[in-house]
Formats: C-alpha cells, sequence, structure tokens
C-alpha cells in the first residue's frame, strides 16, 4: 500500500460516469483514484468519459480501448475496481506470453487479468469488482463455467476470493438491484492471512469477513455450506467445469476461495433499519418538465404494455400464429416500496412495459426525471447533466447503487493497514 499519508490508490476500469469512485470517496480520504479508464465502443461521442472528466478533472484519465492501454501506462496501485461487462468468459485462445492461456478477444474480464498478470509483483493487493448476478449460473450449457474460470485466473495469481449477490433494497437503498460484488485479496496481504487461518468459513461468510461485516446474513433455511475445488488451470476448467446443461452451478450467492478450495452458502440478507422508498427520491413537482407527464390519450398504451397478456401473435418474417402470454407489472410504481431496477431503456418519452411510471395526483401520471434515477442509485443530483436525457438514463441504468459501495470501502478502510 501506498505509504504516503497512508493512501490507498486505486485504479478504476470500465469507471461509466464514476460510481465506483463516487463510493469510495465517501467511504474514506484514503481512497485516491490515480487512473481511470472509460471507453464506449460503436460510439463517437464518448459521452460516459466526458462526463466522469467533468465531475473528477482528466488527471490520470484515459479515454481509450483498454484493449489498447499498455500495462505500463496504467500506475502501479493499491486497489483495482471496475464493473467489468457480463461476457463469455471462456478461454479460447492460446498465448505464448499470458502463461500460455488467454480468453477470446474483446472479452473484457481477460483485460483485467492481463493487466494483473503484466504487473507481475506489482499487481494490486486488493480487487473489487461487480458485474451482473446471473454470472453464478451462465453459460446455460455449463452452468456456472464463465465464475469458475475468473475464480481459477484469480487463484492462477496468488488471490483468494470473496462473494456474495447483494440486492441493494434489502439494506436499506431505494432500488431493487442485485449486482455480485467480488473482493479479492493478493497472497502476503492480512486479510489474506485471516482467511488463511480461518477454520470455519460459515463464520467468514456471516460474521467476520469484508462483506458480512457490511451487509449481515443469515443462511437460507436448510442451506448448508459446499466446498469443492478448483485448480489454477483455468483453460482445464474452462472446458470441463460442470459440463452438463443438466446441472445446477455449484455456486451460491455468498462464497469465498482460498487455494484450490471453494466455499459457498446460499444466504439471506438480515436488515431492520431505515429504508428509502421511492417516493423519497422524487422532486417537487414545480420542477418536473412537461414532458415527462403522460398525455391521457397515450394512457391505454402504457396500461396495456404494463398489464398481462395472453393473445394470439404472428410471426411477421416466417408468418405462423403462436400465443403469447406474460404477466402485469405494478402499474403505476409502488411509492411506497423501492423501486424496480432501472434499465437502459428507461429514457423515452415512448410507452414502455419496463419503464418507471409514477402516479403524482389522482388520474396524473409521469416518468421519472435524470435527477430522480441518480438518486435511485444515489448518486449526487445532475452528476449526468450535460447529456440528452435519453443518455442520462441510459448512464444510470449501467451504473451501479454508489450506497452499496460506499459502505463496502468504509470496511475495506477499515481492515486494509
Amino acid at each position: 500500500m501506498s505509504k504516503k499519508k497512508n493512501i490507498i490508490k486505486v485504479a478504476e476500469l470500465f469507471a461509466g460516469v464514476g460510481g465506483f469512485r463516487i463510493g469510495l470517496e465517501k467511504a474514506s480520504s484514503r481512497f485516491k483514484t490515480i487512473y481511470s479508464n472509460q471507453w464506449e465502443p460503436s460510439t463517437k461521442k464518448q459521452d460516459a468519459s466526458e462526463l466522469y472528466v467533468k465531475a473528477f478533472g482528466n488527471q490520470g484519465h484515459s479515454n481509450s480501448d483498454i484493449n489498447d492501454v499498455k500495462t505500463n501506462e496504467i500506475e502501479d496501485h493499491d486497489l483495482l475496481v471496475g464493473g467489468f461487462p457480463c461476457q463469455d468468459y471462456s478461454v479460447a485462445t492460446s498465448l505464448k506470453n499470458s502463461k500460455g492461456l488467454f480468453g477470446k478477444k474483446g472479452v473484457l474480464w481477460w483485460q483485467i487479468f492481463r493487466i494483473l498478470d503484466e504487473k507481475g509483483a506489482q499487481r494490486p493487493s486488493y480487487l473489487f469488482l461487480e458485474n451482473v448476478d446471473r454470472l453464478l449460473g451462465s453459460p446455460a450449457i455449463q452452468r456456472g463455467r464463465d465464475m469458475a474460470v475468473i475464480l481459477s485466473s484469480l487463484q492462477s495469481l496468488d488471490y483468494a476470493v470473496e462473494w456474495r449477490v447483494i440486492n441493494a433494497a434489502d439494506y436499506g437503498m431505494p432500488q431493487r438491484r442485485r449486482r455480485i460484488f467480488i473482493i479479492a485479496y493478493k497472497k502476503g496481504t492480512q486479510i489474506f492471512k485471516e482467511l488463511l487461518k480461518q477454520k470455519n468459513q460459515v463464520d467468514w461468510l456471516l460474521e467476520e469477513g469484508i462483506i458480512a461485516k457490511t451487509f449481515p446474513a443469515i443462511p437460507k433455511t436448510g442451506s448448508t455450506i459446499k466446498q469443492f475445488e478448483l485448480s489454477s488451470d483455468f483453460k482445464k476448467e474452462s472446458d470441463e467445469f460442470n459440463k452438463s446443461a443438466k446441472k445446477l452451478s455449484p455456486f451460491e450467492n455468498s462464497g469465498l476461495m482460498i487455494g484450490t478450495q471453494v466455499f459457498t452458502l446460499k444466504t439471506i440478507a438480515e436488515f431492520d433499519g431505515p429504508r428509502v422508498l421511492l417516493k423519497d427520491v422524487l422532486i417537487n413537482e414545480d420542477d418536473v418538465p412537461t414532458e415527462y407527464y403522460i398525455d391521457k390519450n397515450e394512457l391505454e398504451r402504457w396500461t396495456y404494455l404494463k398489464g398481462s397478456k395472453n393473445e394470439p401473435r404472428t410471426n411477421k418474417a416466417q408468418g405462423y400464429t403462436y400465443k403469447y402470454t406474460e404477466g402485469s407489472m405494478v402499474f403505476p410504481d409502488a411509492l411506497e416500496k423501492p423501486s424496480r431496477t432501472i434499465i437502459t431503456g428507461e429514457g423515452g418519452r415512448s410507452p414502455s412495459r419496463f419503464k418507471h411510471v409514477v402516479e403524482v395526483a389522482k388520474g396524473k401520471y409521469r416518468r421519472l426525471t435524470p435527477i430522480e434515477l441518480e438518486r435511485l442509485n444515489m448518486f449526487p443530483d445532475d452528476h449526468t447533466a450535460g447529456v440528452p436525457d435519453v443518455k442520462r438514463a441510459f448512464l444510470m441504468g449501467n451504473a451501479l447503487v454508489t450506497g452499496v459501495i460506499e459502505r463496502i470501502g468504509k470496511e475495506l478502510d477499515k481492515r486494509i493497514n
């Protein structure tokens, strides 16, 4: 760790508009982001990167394709963070300069691995990563393989790992957003040594671990800890792990890996503190632009899209008819509960099944404004101001709930000497 003022140097990859940075810097003044990278493929306008620079300045920031960034361009750091994209992590290629093994071209997990591998002895002591929770069960033809490949590749670099699927709303935050958070500790760090001494892994998962201290949980009724082995040969794990579409993934929503051993347990949140509800993030109605209110003539279309369906439909391309069914969604959204998950298609006036709609007066409905979407992710108001509202909604659909990062950051701050 950096000795100057006991600073924890942070590198943020796939930075978006800076969710990790906001959360960590709220958690402790010790976290200092000294490198960040944000690059959106297939678009000339780099909105997220521009907003990141607007908020934090351009020192240490890169708006280049991470595939083209050389490892020596990234300053040595103590903690690497990022919400890497959910892709197919299978090992597909042999490369002489990457321990003989590497993954599919363009899959961004392998850029994290490349940077860690090429940093060698200077690789960061800690990793803090985020992804969608389906990572634990993907792909469908080999359940859990992707998580196994990630764990195996981290094991090959001498990291111990813990993870938990966290629904932010379970712990009082304003949005029901379920994501997996992965924290890794390099061999030789104090936390690695603590894990190595651990005789009862359930205690770490429920009481002593970084995530357990931050987000209390208990075992789901009837759940017992599973233990199995993973090798550091991630090509082997890619090819052979759980090779049957009929088998469920062995990975539960909580777990840890130390050495070759994996321990995993199904847990449920335990929380009885204050909760922020959808109604709590709404701005004053006098400040809502008129275009966010739903025209009475369009209300029937919104109601149809939100409602249940059991109807014949015709495939236009092939001409056959089939029965289409889907359940109803709550309409309008419940103000006395945390919101549903924000998705990237949240913006725009057109009626949609998935956009949030609130009733603000009897028979008066509207969509959520960009500030309200930012508040659901616990960002500062107007953090994304300066780009079109549709893009602001898209960026929040891609973002994380910064409150989760802040709480874990506080515990990391306590435990990193």
